[in-house]
């Protein structure tokens, strides 16, 4: 997976160069740069799962026991989906709700550059929360509480190091990194104003998604772990 993301991350820079400046499409051509981008990852996932001799045996191809249990795996699915929609949208709706500040053109500008950086930085922790995700799903069902209580005791150490490391970045380039979206002087000064917002979210992000991913997996044996942690 990280190689099928890693070379459609590479692809993705030419496929939008194309899109917004050869195209003549402009922004409209981002857009449609994201959706290509997207499905050739999956086409690449695809044929991963094809070809690799890692997964002979975990893919046999569809058959009717595949959809055994599908209701309880809906309901566990749909809540999930909705969850992650409702946090992307209003992320998007603040972007909109920015049009209707004294200055839009300028504001906005500078709002989408923070959530672009604040998206960026947050698929460190995400990458985290999968990662811990599956250890202490995998030492629970184990019956190993304490191997457990290591992976959380690591993954949250690993997520307030990386949320200062990546805050102190943030903060000694705040002058600056808002000439990679843009030329303009203002907007980079609103953005270098509104930086040290995004890295202390980041800090509190970090937490969030670590904790919440680890909260729906354990459940209330990890509750149990945490405040015995807490405790010690």
């Amino acid at each position: 997976m990280m190689i099928c993301s890693g070379i459609t991350t590479f692809l993705h820079i030419l496929i939008c160069w194309v899109m917004v400046f050869k195209s003549g499409l402009g922004f409209r051509g981002a857009a449609l740069a994201n959706s290509i981008s997207n499905w050739f990852n999956v086409l690449l996932l695809v044929l991963y799962v094809k070809l690799s001799p890692s997964c002979a045996k975990t893919w046999t191809g569809f058959s009717k026991e595949a959809f055994q249990n599908i209701f309880t795996f809906l309901r566990l699915a749909i809540p999930s989906a909705i969850m992650v929609c409702l946090e992307m949208w209003s992320f998007e709706m603040m972007v909109l709700l920015s049009g209707l500040l004294p200055n839009p053109k300028l504001q906005t500008s500078a709002l989408s550059i923070c959530l672009n950086t604040a998206a960026t930085v947050w698929m460190i922790p995400f990458g985290l929360s999968g990662a811990v995700s599956t250890r202490v799903s995998n030492e629970l069902g184990a019956g190993n509480p304490e191997a457990a209580r290591l992976a959380v005791n690591v993954v949250i150490a690993m997520a307030i190091f990386e949320a200062l490391l990546v805050g102190s970045i943030l903060m000694l380039i705040r002058n600056i990194l808002g000439y990679a979206y843009s030329n303009e002087v203002e907007v980079v000064k609103y953005v270098a104003a509104l930086l040290p917002l995004v890295a202390t979210s980041n800090l509190l992000d970090s937490l969030q998604c670590v904790l919440s991913v680890l909260e729906a997996v354990g459940g209330r044996r990890l509750e149990h772990i945490l405040i015995w942690d807490l405790t010690i």
